[in-house]
């Protein structure tokens, strides 16, 4: 932005994982592009300073900050900048956006990219730690503290503090290949793909937090499927924080989404109700409940043995679920590692047929 502001008539481009993130955070947030254009630096006139529809910021002077999606790479063939603002790359659903953003990097005498993002260790992140015309600057969370509610850093340091999860996402560390893991970033990257074969077998598979509170668990809400070629694939991660109204009605509208086989989740903590909250919301959903009789650790053996078999294919990218999977050792139990729970949930279901399980079915 200030770049923006010194210089005249130059194009700077924004590219965020989504245009929601680019609208509510990058242009519109509280510590939004926006909210820091002092007066009188937008271009004067009805619609002409900021345009939502376009995702275009026009300055004064006659220089533009344009708005993109990485989920949409192709939209940044044509355009060209001066200088460039990625935001949270780690977390980019197709990381060639990057490369076309590279392409489009070619205005002015030294065009620049700046790079803020959690540094999860994906093959583009570790390349780019690697060259030697980067510059990093790193800091934890809680150097931010002047900014930040006291309740949630006092959260934060109860919930992450001492866990690998912590250290990458409060303290900026990068964790590659973390002893006791069952995953890591290679062995997930090396079967990513875009877009899925015809698929036989869907269920959503659901790992209900205890409570919904401010301080509770999230829920785990994974979409899961399989080939006839006897591989999986993971579809969709819509994990999140939710009442029980809430991620029942988010079970069931994925079930419909996906026109899916059924909903599966697990009921030790809540038994039949959960079976009952399903069916109050949709009961045309077809539902199947999990019983843990295992540790996290030796439920999750058999399926990260399909992922280092190869089997199991990520369509797209999920930050906080492979975080999850490449951080968690079941050394503590908090914080909860309940997306990975629905994805194991899941692909069990699908390949209880290949040998013991870890759950018995009700």
């Amino acid at each position: 932005m200030l770049y923006a502001l010194k210089n005249p008539n130059v194009m700077v481009a924004v590219i965020t994982p989504t245009f929601g993130d680019l609208r509510r955070t990058a242009f519109e947030g509280v510590s939004g592009i926006l909210k820091n254009i002092p007066d009188g630096c937008l271009l004067e006139g009805r619609g002409q300073g900021y345009n939502s529809s376009a995702s275009e910021i026009r300055l004064y002077n006659g220089s533009k900050i344009m708005g993109f999606s990485a989920t949409e790479p192709d939209r940044l063939r044509g355009p060209q900048f001066h200088r460039a603002w990625c935001d949270e790359l780690a977390a980019w659903r197709y990381p060639e956006a990057f490369d076309q953003l590279m392409f489009a990097l070619r205005l002015g005498e030294q065009p620049q990219c700046i790079i803020t993002t959690t540094p999860k260790p994906t093959p583009m992140i570790k390349a780019l730690l690697e060259r030697p015309d980067t510059i990093v600057t790193s800091g934890s969370t809680f150097e931010n503290e002047a900014n930040l509610a006291g309740s949630t850093l006092a959260m934060l340091k109860t919930r992450y503090e001492g866990t690998s999860l912590g250290r990458q996402e409060l303290y900026a560390e990068v964790i590659d290949n973390l002893e006791g893991a069952l995953w890591n970033y290679p062995m997930i990257e090396k079967t990513r793909i875009d877009d899925p074969p015809d698929l036989q077998n869907l269920v959503i598979a659901v790992d209900p937090a205890v409570t919904s509170g401010a301080d509770s668990d999230e829920t785990g809400i994974v979409v899961v499927a399989k080939c006839g070629n006897g591989r999986y694939y993971v579809l969709e991660d819509r994990s999140g924080k939710y009442s029980p109204d809430q991620w029942g009605k988010v079970a069931c509208d994925l079930f419909h989404k996906w026109d899916a086989d059924r909903v599966i989740a697990e009921v030790n903590n809540g038994g039949d109700l959960v079976e009952r909250l399903i069916k109050t919301v949709d009961h045309t959903v077809r539902f199947k409940s999990v019983h843990a009789t295992r540790g996290k650790l030796v439920r999750a053996e058999p399926i990260a043995a399909l992922y280092e078999q190869g089997k199991v294919h990520h369509v797209g990218v999920y930050p906080e679920l492979e975080s999850q999977m490449c951080t968690y050792t079941g050394d503590r139990p908090k914080p909860s590692p309940d997306r990975l729970d629905a994805l194991v949930w899941g692909l069990s279901e699908l390949s209880k047929s290949r040998g013991d399980v870890a759950w018995r079915i009700s």
